[in-house]
């Protein structure tokens, strides 16, 4: 089973960018990332196939990107004007196929978690 790796995240003040990445050990389908915070439910966040297709939550359109390098088996989320509300452990996931998708249970590998702060 392949192996997720995450980096990037940290404390950046509102209106911040912050980019994580993902190094996964091998091959792997659609790439998605969620995040959870303190006594909330994981959220999804977005998903992307190895074609490139991407799906991002209504909640950070606009301002979050994810993207993917295959030939580096790594996925990223590019995050820009962040708000307090964005706080999270965020992670990623692969997927088992390659259909871009928000639904948490699509994914059978996760990551370990990266906190990402925003401050206001």
């Amino acid at each position: 089973q392949v192996q997720l790796v995450e980096s990037g995240g940290g404390l950046v003040q509102a209106g911040g960018s912050l980019r994580l990445s993902c190094a996964a050990s091998g091959f792997t389908y659609a790439m998605g990332w969620f995040r959870q915070a303190p006594g909330k439910e994981r959220e999804s966040v977005a998903s992307i196939s190895r074609g490139g297709y991407t799906l991002q939550a209504d909640s950070v359109k606009g301002r979050f990107t994810i993207s993917r390098d295959n030939t580096k088996n790594t996925v990223y989320l590019q995050m820009n004007s962040l708000r307090p509300e964005d706080t999270s452990v965020y992670y990623c996931a692969a997927g088992s196929n390659n259909i871009a998708s928000l639904r948490s249970t699509q994914y059978n590998t996760w990551g370990q978690g990266n906190q990402v702060t925003v401050s206001s």
